[in-house]
């Protein structure tokens, strides 16, 4: 017993003495961690670059239309005893990102390096928070349709610049526009000129209508259609139902009439839009009348039940869309991927339909992208004799004097038209769900592809319609 522990003593004192010889100076690391390795100027072809620290990049502004395939790295300075594989005098493409790795002994860091070209553009220009400016990009001009009796002297126009820009008059002063104005904006290298024109229309050519005596008051899904019409249609205004029963706006050249009705749970019947829509239905005759003397109709979502009201499809009110229904928006349902309807067989050649984005059906009209938030709202009519007033798609037609322009999946009419007829005006109706304006919240990596039909399915029929 007492020889093993004296060997356990000294292997325990030779363990002891080889821990303390590892920990002489003779046996200190060589990486060399002092020092920086920061960039502390760069330029390209002469423009020198913004460098930020915290992000580590380095940002170098150009004009709007530099080419930046083939640029030349024309200053270089690193801090001191720092190397990067990036060398003064050398050419890069800067089409994309470039990275750059600095390094100082073992330490090194990565930076990125981006030519940014500088833009100058105006995005948006709305006057009073309601009347927004048609923008010409390539003129360079804008244009502002505003009620006849607004004050151009003192209008004040809210303007969306390009990020980082700035413009001359500022957004949200008060202008004279009796007259021209220019809007200089101003982004470094970058300098546009955009002529704003204002013009007073005592007489529209095109209305949007709704129940709120003001637009910016319109719910969201109206609010955004309305918003697209006064950005796309020359002399187009808005004006409330209150305005067309007491005959306050002159129609004498107003050609179309566009009403897109949302109502949160939908509207299904037509003692439900009488208690929902009692204001259309107030000037329901001033609106029949504009339809006997020629003035035309785009009715969207629940505004589809007004031709029932006025006479189209004769005096029997109870031949509206028989098979409605809708979400609210702020709980509206996801997208997981386009939604469409059909063309109806034989109107493929529609000027409806024409130029849309297509998929891979070439006969289904899709509205919308994976991400996009949809309430779903429909106003179509169920075809069939399960139960409903139509057994088929020609007992509709005779029925109702429509044409058939699209249908659901199960063949329900969620698109048609009333053709002009007897000095009467056309109205073309959507009432399929896919026809969806707004989106209360987008999904991330939404990209929009086939919601763009939307507007061009509009524009289509507010052309056709002035034909």
């Amino acid at each position: 017993m007492k020889t093993l522990s004296y060997n356990l003593t000294v292997l325990l004192v030779i363990l002891l003495m080889t821990c303390l010889g590892a920990c002489t100076s003779d046996n200190v690391s060589d990486l060399q961690l002092s020092g920086n390795c920061t960039i502390e100027v760069l330029s390209l072809d002469n423009f020198e670059g913004k460098v930020n620290m915290a992000n580590r990049t380095v940002t170098v502004n150009l004009p709007e239309t530099y080419n930046t395939s083939s640029m030349i790295v024309t200053d270089l300075r690193l801090s001191e005893g720092a190397e990067a594989n990036l060398q003064k005098g050398q050419t890069v493409n800067m089409e994309g990102v470039q990275n750059i790795h600095v390094t100082h002994g073992d330490l090194f860091l990565d930076w990125q390096l981006v030519a940014k070209r500088d833009e100058a553009k105006i995005y948006s220009f709305v006057v009073n928070e309601i009347y927004n400016g048609i923008i010409d990009q390539e003129n360079k001009s804008i244009t502002v349709y505003v009620p006849g009796d607004a004050d151009i002297t003192a209008l004040v126009p809210l303007v969306e610049v390009s990020e980082g820009a700035f413009c001359q008059p500022v957004s949200g002063v008060a202008q004279d526009f009796s007259h021209p104005v220019v809007y200089t904006v101003t982004n470094g290298t970058a300098q546009t000129q955009y002529t704003v024109t204002v013009i007073a229309v005592s007489k529209p050519k095109a209305l949007f209508v709704g129940n709120e005596s003001s637009m910016s008051d319109l719910d969201p899904e109206a609010k955004e259609a309305c918003l697209w019409m006064l950005a796309n249609i020359e002399q187009s205004l808005y004006a409330s139902f209150a305005d067309i029963e007491a005959n306050s706006m002159d129609l004498s050249d107003c050609k179309r009439i566009w009403w897109h009705y949302h109502y949160d749970g939908g509207v299904d019947a037509p003692d439900q839009v009488v208690a929902k829509a009692p204001y259309a239905l107030s000037a329901k005759n001033q609106l029949r009348s504009f339809y006997e003397n020629g003035g035309a109709f785009f009715l969207t979502r629940y505004a589809t039940n007004l031709p029932s009201f006025i006479g189209t499809t004769g005096d029997d009110e109870w031949t509206t869309p028989n098979n409605c229904w809708g979400q609210n928006e702020d709980g509206a349902e996801l997208c997981g991927g386009p939604w469409d309807f059909k063309m109806y067989s034989g109107q493929s050649g529609h000027p409806l339909w024409q130029g849309l984005v297509t998929g891979d059906d070439p006969h289904a009209v899709y509205t919308t992208d994976a991400g996009y938030h949809i309430t779903n709202s429909t106003a179509q009519y169920h075809i069939g004799s399960d139960w409903g007033d139509y057994k088929d798609h020609a007992a509709w037609e005779a029925r109702t004097g429509g044409t058939i322009l699209g249908v659901g999946g199960d063949g329900a009419i969620v698109a048609w038209e009333y053709p002009a007829h007897e000095g009467k005006g056309g109205i073309v109706c959507i009432g399929s769900g896919c026809y969806d304006w707004y989106s209360y919240t987008f999904e991330d990596g939404y990209v929009e592809k086939f919601h763009k039909n939307i507007a061009i399915i509009t524009r289509n029929a507010i052309n056709y319609l002035t034909k």
